[in-house]
């Protein structure tokens, strides 16, 4: 062995008995960059940093994986059970009740940190806050524990004011904590305004792009998150969650390739790394873009690959950012989305509905969608059905205390009502019951499981004054779809045929432009409203220039 062997390894072996030094380490390449300072051994250093970098692009099951190798090299990190007890919670974005068996787990993990004893006052203060999202969870409800983590994650971060780790989480509860029906977004700027500082300086930590893009994940917010999620797939190319997150911001402002070509690799990563529920849930969202773009053959073949996909229950519920109730969720989502957006009411009513494990919701995607597609089809008897199943649902959401998917079923629920109502010739109360729909959706958000609602109540009741013969009316409607959620097919559509009602030609002419330009990849001849937009556009077009001789 030569000398300068000799003296690393003697460095080396000192380093490692200098177990309440602290260390800063990272780890760059496929998972971006993490500085964590920790008083784990030396030896600890590089798998705690792929650990932290793994909880910061929502690999859970890995990350989990991470902490536990470095506890077993160190018996004495205790900040290693911090780790797994965070990664145990989950996606935070993820609305509905965490598995009981996750949360005893959790808890688990924080006691056996306390009991190996974290060395420094700052990584004791980090379990306390974790446990915050543990403590007396047979008592105390979920919302209740997640502000308590908000708030201590809060003061680690005023205590430690130069710990840039402690600022970041802190940020990121007040993105989760933040409370939907607050239209000045006021926790989610106070959010992202302290990401987009760190990020200067550390711009390829994958957390800080990842909550940037949570952040503004609001329609009025989108736009800031752009620079985010171009560049956060090229930071973490390894995590399936960092190759889907950029379609968050991208289905926010209709960028519908965008999502899709970003999805595609999400879809593949994660299907190698055997997270079905990633993989569907990427599929949800990228079947959502090809409806948009009338890319339907496209569609279809996932739809198809949904159907086949088998169980995603069966997987560790931890394993990645998208939980099993992602996968359900997507599975009952994804055909429901390919029959309402092409307008295939017969189509709808024939949809199979799969009971779930506590996903009352997802089962709701499946009942509205049939509730519409007979409204509309004219079979009236099924629209009632769908009408009360939705009504059991809620009620079973309010037992088990699911506040935000009781709204959600409820607005739901107000919308196949009302087409049930037009069917039956009660006009008035349709649109009357249609706009009580809208109104309640415009004061809440969409959660994180989906890429929008698979009806927007305001594009709803456009479709429905249109029936009736109130194109502008429909049209004001169709706008308000547009403001919240831009290039959705049906909602372009509709102003434009709404415009053309209404003896409107140059906005009919406008919006059937636009609607050939979202749909330049669209099929063949494909849907009726683009021969529609076809012939309104031809018909307008400037006649050839003659050749000279």
């Amino acid at each position: 062995m030569n000398r300068v062997s000799c003296l690393v390894l003697a460095i080396a072996a000192a380093s490692a008995t200098a177990r309440a030094q602290e260390h800063q380490h990272g780890t760059a390449g496929q998972l971006g960059t993490v500085n964590f300072s920790n008083s784990c051994s030396v030896e600890a250093q590089p798998k705690f940093a792929e650990g932290m970098a793994l909880l910061h692009s929502f690999e859970f099951g890995q990350a989990i994986d991470a902490f536990k190798a470095v506890a077993a090299q160190d018996g004495g990190c205790g900040i290693a059970y911090w780790g797994m007890a965070l990664a145990q919670w989950g996606n935070p974005f993820a609305a509905g009740a965490k598995p009981a068996n996750l949360l005893l787990a959790g808890r688990d993990y924080v006691a056996r940190g306390k009991a190996a004893g974290a060395k420094t006052e700052r990584e004791r203060d980090y379990l306390a806050a974790a446990a915050a999202l543990y403590d007396n969870l047979e008592t105390v409800d979920q919302r209740t524990r997640m502000l308590a983590y908000r708030d201590a994650m809060a003061r680690v971060a005023a205590k430690y004011p130069s710990d840039t780790e402690a600022a970041t989480f802190h940020a990121l509860a007040l993105a989760v904590c933040a409370d939907p029906a607050d239209k000045t977004y006021a926790d989610q700027l106070k959010a992202g305004a302290t990401l987009e500082a760190l990020w200067k300086t550390q711009p390829q930590h994958p957390g800080l792009a990842h909550y940037i893009i949570h952040a503004y994940d609001v329609p009025a917010l989108a736009p800031r998150a752009v620079e985010a999620a171009r560049r956060y797939a090229r930071i973490a190319p390894a995590a399936p969650h960092a190759l889907h997150m950029p379609s968050h911001t991208f289905t926010r402002l209709g960028y519908w390739q965008d999502s899709i070509d970003t999805n595609i690799l999400s879809a593949e990563t994660a299907r190698k790394a055997g997270s079905l529920s990633e993989e569907l849930h990427a599929i949800d969202y990228q079947v959502y873009a090809y409806l948009q773009t009338a890319q339907d053959a496209a569609a279809k073949k996932l739809v198809d690959t949904v159907a086949a996909s088998g169980d995603p229950t069966t997987p560790r519920a931890t394993a990645s950012a998208a939980p099993a109730a992602a996968g359900m969720f997507a599975q009952a989502a994804v055909p429901a989305r390919y029959a309402l957006e092409r307008g295939a009411w017969a189509e709808a009513t024939r949809l199979q509905v799969t009971p779930t494990r506590g996903m009352p919701h997802a089962e709701a995607m499946t009942w509205f969608a049939r509730g519409l597609g007979a409204a509309r089809s004219g079979d009236a008897a099924l629209a009632k059905t769908a009408v009360d199943e939705l009504q059991k649902l809620i009620d079973r959401l309010t037992e088990a205390k699911e506040t935000y998917w009781v709204e959600q079923v409820s607005i739901q629920k107000l919308g196949a009502s009302a087409w049930l109502a037009l069917a039956e010739g009660r006009r008035d109360e349709a649109l009357s019951t249609m706009r009580t729909a809208a109104a309640r959706e415009d004061r809440t958000e969409k959660n994180a499981i989906t890429p929008g609602p698979l009806a927007p109540a305001h594009e709803l009741l456009g479709e429905m004054l249109l029936q009736v013969k109130q194109p502008k009316e429909a049209l004001a409607e169709f706008q308000k779809t547009m403001a919240k959620e831009p290039n959705r097919f049906r909602g372009v559509a509709g102003a434009a045929a709404a415009a053309q009602q209404a003896g409107d030609t140059a906005a009919a002419r406008k919006y059937y432009a636009q609607l050939l330009t979202i749909c330049v990849k669209a099929d063949s001849p494909g849907r009726p409203e683009l021969e529609a937009a076809r012939k309104a556009t031809r018909s307008t077009a400037a006649p050839p220039s003659r050749s000279r001789h």
